[in-house]
């Protein structure tokens, strides 16, 4: 063995053991009591857990004019800062065929990232070309396909969307579905800036619960038919959590996934000042207050798979202050990526009971088995890769921008409180963060192909 992490409490999704982790060549080769190697890790008093995995990032990410503000190395730097070390970003076809999207994104990414990484597939084609490399490149590794029911450019009817199931269902690939009713939040906007509405206060106005809910029934629906099982991402509104248990009652194989920001804020956050409201602009928004238990309760009983982030961060200046004085040229979206393990353990774990096995589940476990990852990541076992975080569960710290190493202008979560954090974050049996510092490399981290998905 070449590291041996000793007397720490090792946290699975399903066990909470104390053992020492032995690691050599870059993967777990024991579990056990008094193991021993020539460089060891003094884990007392912290608790091991496998390294998190976030299914949901948006780096380098395009919009008209604009490129968020992460790209793939100072994106990666902060999710391994957090503990994440395995992330899922997206290769969106555009104008562009969907195998030479994927080729952009990898030529963008690859020797450019600090942690391993993945691809879903984005695109609202349904055309020969499209589904051929669809098929192609679920062979290859690129096992998910993200659609949206709005966004122009992006959304897909529900004739192309029952013939993308189709194609999923045959292909072993799993369908990530963005829900919202597009011609109601059309309207809504426009109908809100005609009657003077345009301060960031009237961003949730424009895309209410019942938006979401609405398209969430209808994909679920579309799944059905399809015989397809299909993950929702960023579910934010009670009211499609209820759609949620109407489907899986009527035994629909259906995933979803929460975010920190929906968990956390409020929509009263939107009446605050530009500094404070900007960064939670994204969609779906945060939802009034009454919905936060209900999301927090769904994510206790397992009604709610994964806790991603779906970190898209845009600076204030000269990027979200295009929207200052007009909400509908705001470009949507937060960061997160370094702050979800955190968030979620302060204020899940510590604040409202989430047990630990939970809190790795979401966390690590859960998007890996889902995203055809598992068991070579979300766990800690004998064979697993060594993607470890030693977690010191008691230390107290303040979230503030120039402690962070999100390359962005702000922190959502300036000034919070919060309790426990990474001490020592392993890639592959690497160090790469230690004491909220990186001390890796960009570069180390590697594309990962994954499994199909079994229908």
């Amino acid at each position: 063995m070449d590291l041996v992490i000793r007397n720490g409490v090792v946290v699975t999704a399903s066990d909470v053991v104390q053992a020492d982790v032995g690691i050599a060549g870059g993967t777990i080769v024991a579990l056990g009591r008094g193991l021993s190697a020539p460089e060891t890790v003094d884990a007392s008093g912290h608790l091991v857990f496998p390294g998190f995995v976030d299914p949901h990032v948006h780096l380098q990410m395009r919009s008209g004019d604009l490129c968020s503000a992460d790209d793939f190395a100072t994106g990666t730097i902060a999710a391994a800062c957090g503990g994440t070390t395995t992330v899922v970003d997206f290769a969106e076809a555009h104008s562009e065929p969907l195998a030479e999207a994927v080729a952009r994104r990898r030529a963008e990414a690859d020797g450019r990232v600090a942690v391993d990484y993945s691809l879903h597939l984005t695109g609202n084609a349904d055309d020969a070309a499209f589904l051929e490399d669809v098929r192609r490149l679920a062979a290859a590794g690129y096992t998910s396909l993200k659609l949206y029911t709005t966004y122009p450019g992006l959304l897909v009817d529900d004739g192309q969307m029952l013939r993308l199931f189709a194609l999923c269902r045959e292909e072993g690939v799993l369908p990530l579905v963005h829900c919202e009713n597009h011609a109601v939040v059309e309207h809504l906007r426009r109908r809100l800036w005609e009657e003077g509405e345009r301060s960031l206060a009237a961003h949730p106005l424009s895309r209410p619960p019942e938006a979401e809910a609405e398209a969430a029934w209808r994909v679920l629906t579309l799944a059905r038919v399809a015989g397809v099982a299909v993950y929702l991402v960023h579910v934010s509104a009670r009211d499609t959590l209820e759609v949620l248990r109407w489907a899986r009652g009527r035994g629909q194989e259906a995933y979803a996934e929460v975010c920190p920001q929906h968990l956390l804020v409020d929509s009263s956050v939107y009446a605050r000042p530009f500094e404070e409201a900007a960064p939670f602009v994204y969609a779906p928004p945060s939802r009034p207050a009454e919905h936060l238990p209900a999301l927090w309760a769904a994510l206790k009983a397992g009604d709610l798979q994964v806790v991603a982030t779906d970190h898209c961060p845009w600076n204030l200046a000269g990027q979200k202050d295009r929207g200052r004085d007009d909400f509908t040229r705001m470009p949507n979206g937060g960061a997160g990526i370094e702050t979800r393990p955190v968030l979620l353990y302060s204020e899940g774990v510590q604040a409202r009971g989430l047990p630990l096995t939970r809190f790795v589940d979401v966390c690590a476990t859960a998007p890996a088995r889902l995203f055809g990852l598992y068991p070579r990541k979300g766990t800690v076992a004998v064979g697993a890769d060594a993607d470890l975080v030693v977690w010191d569960p008691e230390a107290e710290w303040t979230l503030r921008r120039s402690a962070l190493h999100q390359n962005v202008d702000h922190c959502p979560f300036e000034g919070w409180v919060v309790r426990g954090r990474p001490r020592w974050v392993f890639l592959r049996g690497h160090l790469v963060a230690h004491e909220g510092e990186f001390v890796g490399k960009v570069g180390m981290g590697q594309f990962l192909p994954r499994r199909k998905f079994a229908h």
